[in-house]
């Protein structure tokens, strides 16, 4: 049995493979494509995914996409007369609608360079929050667990609680549109100067040098209600009455302006995108952020009371908000929470396929998923006919002699490109597709931002630490895999690893699992051999652009940049 997911016609589309009931494979169209969030159908993603498993679109006997155009068909259509959309617009949503709902087996077809007649498979519609939902319980380790879906829109909802047993998903409640935790969150990002589509990182990269004392005025754009969820105060916000504006010309996902005049005579004229960062705007950044913060764990709270349950799984494009994770269990009855690697959208196509696999299939549940690596992998051979083609100087080393050449490299102040296995499914680098330094280094964030990622200063980079150390480390104990959750690190250790406490003390940390990711777990130990301390700085391997996914990419970032070393496998290139 193959089941192929999509998140087709969305930013981060992405494709999955679950064949036999078993996660084989899974990518972003836009390691491939070389576009930030690629929006559209994922073609390219098809086709690796098909040649991964060795398989043709001919031998698929399910195709799940992560959107359903008649989900809540009467309420978008009554919310459209009675609030003066215009009739472009709504043309424009019942384009997209028809081509999730009908055209797509044409359109892989034309991509794969296929007859219709080839594609025999059956096609599913999967309504997007059940879709998020999925992807995050039925890949969890719980046999039952509430469930949060919380993002900006899909289907018309932006927010749906629901609990979940063995292979079965009950859907309590949702919010519909135009309330959304995650509009609220983008329209102040945009607010603050951040316009690109997927920017709200940078807000949350902000806050802590800001102080949150503008919270009840923040609070002022939303209302927390009784039932446990909320609404938006509509006058701040211009979708409710204008809809939202969005395009991927090219592929490119962008969103119109959502904040309102009246959001301006509140808070101020926007930032513009070149204007210094003031003390306003970090102090509202934070204050963003905590309102945010108490919001999640309003709605927690009160799912806890529905269900009684102890776990608590989330996904959607909110879940990607790790400083909120990491607060989640000290504010909440929950006792144990799971997040999957790629919470955003793009994880709705392997939580469309497993919505197919367990609810309408009736199959057990796949193996828990405690790792990312679903992407695209380099033998050492397809890696030496590459460096050899591009006339380079290597060589090629032992796995001990490797960790000992990259330990010492990174000891004497080098940055390290680090490309290994398969590519991380999810906006993370893990230890596969990474830049790594030093973290003891108190310039480290200043070279990597300068030379190397050439972004906003105020920006953390991560630590990735062996997990059975977090807790020497940490103020919290957990199993952080997908560096999913931000932790307060022990006053102590900050001054031993300046690069990855950020301003507040606090690190987005990825724990590394020996069982599951032996290299780099043994790399980290090997620089704890040499100095003490079981932690590398963990960045992305890219610079203003998607994560490299093959030799090619790698290697360009390595020589635009000013790394000093590059691992490909067991490959090493120096400047």
């Amino acid at each position: 049995m193959i089941i192929l997911g999509l998140n087709a016609y969305h930013g981060d589309a992405s494709a999955a493979i679950i064949k036999d009931g078993e996660l084989i494979c899974a990518t972003e169209e836009e390691r491939i494509r070389r576009i930030k969030h690629w929006a559209g159908m994922p073609s390219e993603a098809i086709k690796f995914c098909l040649a991964e498993c060795g398989i043709t679109i001919a031998d698929v006997d399910y195709i799940a996409i992560s959107r359903d155009p008649s989900a809540n068909f009467f309420k978008k259509a009554l919310y459209s007369l009675t609030h003066n959309f215009s009739i472009s617009k709504i043309i424009d949503r019942l384009t997209n609608a028809k081509k999730v709902g009908g055209s797509l087996k044409g359109e892989i077809a034309m991509a794969l360079g296929v007859d219709e007649a080839v594609i025999r498979a059956e096609f599913v519609n999967v309504e997007h929050h059940k879709a998020h939902m999925a992807s995050a319980f039925f890949a969890s380790p719980f046999e039952e667990s509430a469930i949060l879906s919380i993002d900006g829109f899909g289907d018309f909802a932006s927010t749906m609680i629901g609990v979940g047993k063995d292979n079965a998903i009950e859907t309590l409640d949702v919010v519909n549109y135009p309330h959304s935790l995650g509009v609220f969150y983008t329209t102040f990002t945009q607010w603050l100067g951040f316009m690109n589509y997927g920017d709200e990182y940078k807000v949350m990269g902000l806050a802590p040098y800001g102080k949150p004392q503008y919270t009840e005025k923040v609070f002022k754009t939303l209302r927390l209600k009784d039932n446990g969820l909320f609404e938006l105060e509509e006058k701040y916000f211009r979708h409710p009455k204008e809809g939202v504006a969005m395009s991927w010309d090219g592929g490119e996902p962008k969103i119109g302006v959502l904040y309102s005049d009246e959001l301006i005579a509140e808070f101020g004229a926007p930032r513009a995108k070149d204007e210094p960062l003031t003390d306003f705007h970090k102090d509202m950044a934070a204050s963003v952020q905590r309102v945010c913060e108490e919001v999640i764990f309003h709605i927690l709270r009160a799912l806890h009371a529905r269900t009684g349950q102890k776990n608590i799984c989330i996904a959607g494009g909110v879940a990607q908000n790790s400083v909120a994770n990491g607060k989640i269990l000290a504010n909440t009855p929950f006792e144990a929470l799971y997040i999957p690697p790629a919470g955003h959208d793009a994880g709705t196509s392997i939580g469309a396929a497993l919505w197919v696999l367990n609810v309408i299939l009736k199959g057990p549940r796949i193996e828990p998923m405690m790792h990312g690596y679903l992407g695209a992998c380099f033998s050492d051979e397809q890696i030496e006919a590459y460096l050899s083609a591009q006339n380079l100087s290597y060589e090629k080393l032992s796995q001990d002699a490797l960790l000992d050449k990259v330990t010492d490299c990174l000891i004497g102040g080098g940055v390290v490109g680090w490309f290994q296995g398969r590519a991380e499914f999810g906006p993370r680098a893990l230890g596969h597709r990474s830049i790594i330094a030093d973290p003891r280094r108190e310039d480290a964030k200043d070279i990597l931002n300068l030379k190397i990622k050439r972004r906003e200063s105020f920006r953390p980079f991560a630590p990735s630490i062996l997990k059975e150390r977090v807790a020497e480390y940490f103020e919290q104990d957990d199993n952080v895999p997908f560096m999913e959750k931000v932790f307060v690190i022990r006053e102590q250790k900050r001054t031993q690893i300046p690069a990855v406490t950020h301003v507040d003390g606090t690190g987005r940390l990825q724990s590394v699992d020996a069982n599951v990711e032996p290299l780099y777990h043994a790399l980290i130990s090997r620089f704890c051999d040499k100095t003490g301390v079981p932690i590398l700085l963990n960045t992305s391997f890219n610079e203003n652009e998607p994560i490299v996914n093959d030799p090619a990419h790698a290697l360009d970032c390595f020589l635009r940049t000013k790394m000093d070393m590059l691992v490909l496998g067991n490959f090493v290139v120096r400047r």
